[in-house]
């Protein structure tokens, strides 16, 4: 019984930190209306947030391993609610952006520390299935949180949908006072000692690995909106409802990622992302059937989301044979190199608009997706373990 509470715990954290990180999107709009300032300059307010994500996540993660987990965590939940709640306060840009930093700081620690006591309080046959609902938690805020808190926006404030997130923060914190598992297994090393890790030429390719996905999604996701609505026809009230269905496509591809972990892991993500290749590069070409169109886009939800538990329990299951003193900064991976690709994604995006029109970017696409491919099969030689179903 304390096993699956802890279990929902787990999945509702990452929910309340994809509504923190996400939610701002939808919001933007009615926050440039208060603030009478323009969007582009509004944007940075997403630019930045991921930037200081992936780089204070691997430092405070690191840092932390000097400490009891539970008590780390406990205080960075603290430190959430309030760069949350000072989100909710700002009444100007500069205060809003300090608070996202300050927010963004300690997100990727916390979400890192949720996996490695999952890792620990699930039986190993469930690891794989646990870690994909963590993950999953996140598209669940996609799905249910950026509408909710986008409705609560316009219909009151967007200021009541950082209260929001404040609720749920409180909430999360009292459950896990309870909940937190005390006793996880810590090896405590110096910083040096756990950057070791990046000396293992299977983490450097899985952490690019994961770059060239993130890349490749949002060089199509930076642009979904007019995509669907100017490139595919659709209208306003079909758009809300097919970005619902692409958030439960998202669900869809993390549950079946922890299936596919639990049978060969990396070694069954070849073929996922080879079938990624050839749907972006049929993309363009189907722009203008606008229903196989949205069909390529669902099935390129389910591609992206599918690596997350397989190179999770990678990180980890390499950090636990070989550098224990690094699980805490292995257990990080994930969220920092997939900022670092959305970044990227989003970049090459923007800087193809520039030299040729909306409907080339699934080529684009199929280059970081090509690369992703080449990644995981010299991955799936080089690693060896979770190459047989857990029994």
């Amino acid at each position: 019984m304390k096993y699956r509470l802890q279990a929902i715990l787990f999945v509702f954290i990452a929910f309340m930190l994809g509504c923190n990180e996400y939610m701002i999107v939808g919001v933007l709009p009615d926050i440039a209306h208060e603030y009478h300032d323009s969007l582009s300059r509004l944007g940075l307010l997403v630019t930045v947030f991921a930037l200081i994500y992936a780089v204070f996540t691997p430092i405070i993660t690191s840092l932390a391993n000097r400490w009891r987990r539970h008590h780390v965590l406990l205080w960075l939940m603290v430190i959430f609610l309030v760069g949350n709640t000072w989100s909710a306060l700002a009444t100007n840009f500069i205060s809003l952006l300090l608070s996202r930093i300050l927010t963004a700081t300690v997100a990727g620690a916390i979400i890192s520390l949720v996996l490695i006591m999952a890792s620990f309080v699930a039986p190993r046959e469930k690891r794989a299935s646990l870690v994909s609902w963590v993950f999953a938690g996140f598209s669940i805020a996609s799905v249910v949180g950026i509408p909710i808190g986008t409705i609560i926006s316009t219909t009151f404030s967007w200021h009541d949908s950082f209260w929001m997130v404040t609720v749920i923060t409180v909430l999360a914190f009292a459950f896990l006072f309870w909940l937190v598992p005390k006793d996880t297994l810590q090896v405590k090393s110096s910083l040096g000692k756990q950057f070791v890790l990046f000396k293992d030429s299977r983490v450097i390719l899985g952490v690019i690995f994961v770059v060239s996905i993130c890349a490749a999604d949002y060089t199509i996701f930076t642009y979904i909106r007019p995509l669907i609505t100017n490139e595919m026809g659709f209208n306003n009230t079909w758009l809300n409802w097919l970005l619902f269905a692409m958030g439960v496509f998202f669900i869809f591809g993390n549950k079946f990622g922890g299936v596919l972990a639990d049978r060969g892991g990396v070694h069954r993500l070849p073929v996922i992302y080879l079938i990624m290749t050839v749907l972006y590069l049929a993309f363009g070409p189907l722009l203008s059937f606008k229903w196989l169109a949205i069909l390529v886009v669902g099935l390129l939800c389910i591609a992206f989301s599918c690596y997350g538990s397989s190179t999770q329990l990678m990180f980890l299951d390499i950090a636990e044979k070989e550098y224990p003193q690094s699980l805490d900064l292995a257990s990080s991976l994930n969220s920092i190199f997939a900022n670092i690709g959305i970044s990227l994604g989003s970049l090459t995006a923007s800087q193809t608009m520039h030299f040729t029109t909306m409907n080339h970017l699934g080529y684009v696409g199929s280059v970081y997706a090509l690369l992703a491919t080449v990644l995981v099969i010299i991955l799936s030689h080089r690693y060896t373990g979770m190459r047989y179903p857990v029994r």
